[in-house]
């Protein structure tokens, strides 16, 4: 099994794309985040602090809470 990069052996492409995946990670998560604070307990399925803690969930979390994690005005 190859051993994983560190950031230094990572040419500048690799690089470019990683730090492109972390900037929409933490995008969504941040509109995410806002969202679930501005609605009301009533205007979301399930518990606030669940759905908050699941945009921790790398992608899929704060994809999840959009999809599902909203009711329906």
């Amino acid at each position: 099994m190859a051993r994983k990069k560190t950031w230094k052996e990572l040419n500048s492409g690799q690089k470019a794309k990683g730090a492109l995946m972390i900037g929409i990670q933490l995008g969504l998560q941040a509109v995410a985040l806002k969202d679930l604070r501005r609605r009301s307990a009533a205007e979301v399925n399930g518990p606030k602090a669940a759905w908050a803690a699941g945009t921790f969930v790398n992608f899929l979390g704060p994809i999840a809470y959009f999809l599902f994690g909203r009711r329906k005005a």
